[in-house]
């Protein structure tokens, strides 16, 4: 048996170096996804108008909770502003959290008085994160929505997640 030409098998092999690389430009493209996945995001309108109006001072809890309208809202405005990166019907691909685990620990709490400390807690969490949005070491993982969106649609937006839920409450 002859041995093989080395000028044929020198293609297949590639230097460290090179792997080096093309791995490390890989991984630099992964890491900064999320943080690609804002960069020409303009948030779009939402008509809350048929909800009532919530005033000037942003409220603690979700004030829409069980609200078919505000449902109805807040599916279309998840649709165009939340879907891109937290997935459509709320089933992350990965990019950023899934969304319908959002109360799972409220979920499973059987004391009324605890449960509705959880969900009171989980509800400033949402609002806090879609207000200020996400960032982290200068990479935004999330853009801040106050000011492009109202409370009423932020509310809105959380009554659709809640019939999302992973687990029912």
């Amino acid at each position: 048996m002859m041995n093989p030409d080395p000028r044929i098998l020198r293609p297949l092999v590639r230097p460290p170096r090179l792997r080096k690389a093309v791995l490390a430009a890989v991984l630099s493209v992964a890491a900064s996804g999320a943080a690609w996945a804002h960069g020409d995001v303009t948030p779009q309108a939402v008509d809350t108008s048929s909800l009532p109006k919530l005033g000037d001072q942003w409220r603690a809890e979700n004030p829409f909770r069980g609200n078919s309208g505000a449902m109805q809202i807040g599916t279309s405005a998840y649709n165009q502003n939340c879907a891109r990166c937290h997935g459509i019907d709320a089933i992350s691909g990965g990019i950023a959290p899934d969304l319908r685990k959002l109360d799972n620990d409220c979920a499973a709490l059987k004391d009324a008085a605890r449960k509705a400390a959880c969900v009171k807690e989980i509800d400033d969490f949402f609002l806090t994160t879609v207000r200020r949005g996400r960032t982290r070491n200068g990479a935004v993982y999330m853009p801040p929505f106050e000011g492009a969106m109202n409370q009423e649609a932020i509310w809105a937006i959380k009554t659709y997640l809640e019939t999302r839920r992973d687990k029912p409450m």
